[in-house]
C-alpha cells in the first residue's frame, strides 16, 4: 500500500558545502529556534526535527503526500529570509532524500558513518538532543518518535556489535593529531582551549594525556572554565581576559557557540611583540568560526580551521572502514524493519477506532447492567468487567488479525470492508433491543429446531437476568 505521507530530509554537510556556507544556516544569531520559527512561517508539515553539528545542517521532516511541492516552495523562501544566499545558490549544496533513503541516511549519522571522523560517538548525543529540542517545540509526533527510538536503538546495536567506536577518534581528536603534527612533541607546549564545552573537554583529555606543559582554558562563563581547569589542573580565565592567555599559549583550540568571531586579526596582532613572535598554531573547530580568517595573514600566526581537518581524518579512515561494512548491513535490516512499521501505519486509525466503537458499546451495556443490578457487590461488579472487557478483546482479534494478514497483499479492500461491517464511518448509536430481536429472529430461521429451542429459551433467560 502506499504511504499517505513523506518522510524527506534536506540538508548540506562537510561532504557538500563549505564551512563559510554551513556557518550561515547554523542559526546561531537567532533568537528563535528554527523549528519554533518553522512553524510560524512553513505550516505545511506534519513533525519537524533540526539537526546541526559542527558539520552538517539538517531538517527531517514528515509530509502530507500532497503538501510536498507547497512545502518546498514555503521552505525555499524560508531558508532565504534566514540567510544572506539566494536560493539558487545554496541549492546545489544540498541533498534532498526521501522515505527509504531519509530513514537509512538518519541512521547512518546516528551511528557515526556520515561523520567527518567515522564512527564518532559524539554525533548520537548531537542527535538526541535534536529529538529533545523537537519535543519540546512539539514537532515531532507519532512517525518521528518512532523512527528516533528506532535510530538510538540501532545506533546501539551497531556500538555493540560492531569495532566502529573504536580508538579515540573525533574532531577534538583530530584537531590534537594536528598540532601533534605541526609542533612534534607536546610536552614543553601550552595549550589554550577557547570554549569550556564537550569539544574543549575532549581535545583536554588529549593534550594532558600526551603530558602538555600546561592547559589554559577561556569561557565566558568563568565557572565553567574553573570548573574544567581543576579536572585537568589547568588555569582559568574569562572572555575579558583571553589576551592575556594568548600571550602565554602555544596552540589555540576554539569551539565556542558564539555567533561571530570572538579572536580577530587585531586581538593577535596586539599580542605578537609580548610573545617574542615565538610561532602559534590557532585551530578553530567552531562552527560558526571563531577566529577571523585573516588571522592566518600574520607572520608567525597558523590558522586552520574545520575543514583542514580532513587530511588528518582520513588517515583514520582505513582502521573503520570493514567495520562501517558490517554497521550498514545492521541499518539496511533495521530500515526494512521501520519501513514494515511505516506501512502498517494505514490500519492503525481503524484499528483504534474499532476499539473504540467496541469500549463505548461496553460501556454503555454496563451502565445500564449495573444500574438494574443494584445490589451487586465491588467485588462482583469487577469480575464483570473482567469478563465484559475478556469477551470484547476475544471477538476483536478476529477482524484485527484479518486486518493484518491481509493488509500487505489486500491493501485498502479489508480496511474497507472492515470499517463498513462495524460502520466506523458512521456516528456512533446505540443498538436497541428492537434491532437485537428481530437480528435474533432471523437468526433463528435458520437454526434447526432443536437447537433453536435451547437456544431462545438462553436467549430468552438472559434477557430476564438482564432485565
Amino acid at each position: 500500500m502506499d504511504l499517505d505521507i513523506t518522510i524527506l530530509v534536506i540538508g548540506l554537510n562537510h561532504k557538500t558545502a563549505p564551512v563559510e556556507i554551513r556557518e550561515k544556516l547554523a542559526f546561531k544569531n537567532s533568537s528563535l529556534h528554527p523549528l519554533e520559527k518553522l512553524k510560524k512561517e512553513v505550516s505545511s508539515f506534519k513533525e519537524g526535527l533540526f539537526l546541526s553539528t559542527c558539520n552538517r545542517v539538517e531538517f527531517y521532516f514528515i509530509l502530507e503526500r500532497n503538501q510536498k511541492n507547497r512545502f518546498l516552495t514555503d521552505f525555499f523562501s524560508f531558508i532565504e529570509n534566514e540567510s544572506s544566499f539566494k536560493w539558487k545558490d545554496l541549492e546545489p549544496h544540498f541533498y534532498f532524500l526521501e522515505n527509504e533513503k531519509a530513514i537509512k541516511h538518519l541512521f547512518e549519522v546516528a551511528c557515526g558513518l556520515d561523520s567527518l571522523v567515522i564512527g564518532e560517538p559524539q554525533i548520537l548525543g548531537q542527535v538526541k538532543s535534536a529529538y529533545k529540542e523537537a519535543l519540546n517545540y512539539r514537532t515531532s509526533g507519532i512517525v518521528l518518535n518512532r523512527l528516533l527510538h528506532k535510530c538510538f536503538s540501532v545506533a546501539k546495536k551497531v556500538r555493540t556489535e560492531t569495532g566502529i567506536g573504536g580508538g579515540a577518534v573525533s574532531i577534538s581528536y583530530a584537531a590534537y593529531r594536528l598540532a601533534k603534527k605541526i609542533l612534534g612533541s607536546l610536552k614543553d607546549k601550552v595549550v589554550l582551549l577557547v570554549g569550556a564545552g564537550e569539544m574543549a573537554e575532549l581535545a583536554c583529555m588529549h593534550f594532558v594525556s600526551e603530558g602538555v606543559k600546561k592547559v589554559l582554558i577561556a569561557n565566558r562563563t568563568l565557572s565553567k572554565a574553573v570548573e574544567l581547569a581543576e579536572k585537568f589542573r589547568g588555569e582559568a580565565y574569562s572572555l575579558d581576559e583571553l589576551l592575556n592567555a594568548l600571550i602565554k599559549a602555544d596552540i589555540v583550540i576554539s569551539s565556542t557557540g558564539a555567533p561571530n568571531c570572538i579572536i580577530t586579526k587585531n586581538m593577535i596582532a596586539s599580542v605578537l611583540k609580548p610573545r617574542k613572535y615565538k610561532p602559534l598554531f590557532v585551530i578553530d573547530i567552531a562552527v560558526p568560526r571563531d577566529v577571523d580568517p585573516e588571522v592566518n595573514n600574520l607572520e608567525n600566526v597558523y590558522l586552520y580551521d574545520i575543514d583542514d581537518l580532513k587530511s588528518v581524518v582520513e588517515k583514520n579512515l582505513k582502521e573503520r572502514e570493514k567495520e562501517a561494512t558490517r554497521a550498514k548491513t545492521i541499518i539496511e535490516a533495521e530500515v526494512l524493519k521501520f519501513q514494515k512499521w511505516l506501512k502498517e501505519l494505514g490500519f492503525y486509525p481503524t484499528l483504534r477506532a474499532l476499539n473504540e466503537k467496541a469500549e463505548k458499546l461496553r460501556q454503555k451495556e454496563l451502565a445500564k447492567t449495573f444500574k438494574k443490578l443494584k445490589n451487586l457487590s465491588e467485588e462482583e461488579k469487577e469480575a464483570i468487567e473482567i469478563l465484559t472487557r475478556s469477551l470484547i478483546q476475544k471477538l476483536l482479534y478476529y477482524p484485527i488479525n484479518f486486518i493484518k494478514k491481509s493488509y500487505h497483499e489486500e491493501g485498502k479492500y479489508a480496511i474497507s470492508l472492515i470499517r463498513q461491517i462495524f460502520e466506523l464511518d458512521e456516528p456512533f448509536k446505540e443498538i436497541s433491543d428492537e434491532d437485537l430481536n428481530v437480528l435474533s429472529c432471523e437468526i433463528d430461521k435458520d437454526i434447526p429446531s432443536d437447537s433453536q429451542n435451547d437456544s431462545s429459551k438462553n436467549f430468552n433467560s438472559k434477557k430476564v437476568l438482564i432485565q
